[in-house]
């Protein structure tokens, strides 16, 4: 399984409102097409609230 890159993550929640909750980060995602390996990442997330886009991808990259 090919590992999703910080690029991949910002283009699937562009145009995200913060703050976001996770599921608003999985609905937006799954709207902008994010493929079921990202989907999967982005489901493993901490549910709370998110303030900007650098808080996930630094609780994606303690996740990898």
């Amino acid at each position: 399984m090919a590992k999703a890159t910080p690029i991949d993550v910002q283009k699937h929640l562009r145009g995200l409102d913060y703050p976001a909750n996770k599921e608003a980060i999985l609905q937006h995602a799954r709207e902008q097409g994010a493929d079921g390996e990202l989907m999967s990442l982005l489901e493993r997330l901490p549910d709370r609230d998110y303030e900007r886009p650098t808080d996930i991808s630094h609780e994606i990259g303690r996740l990898e």
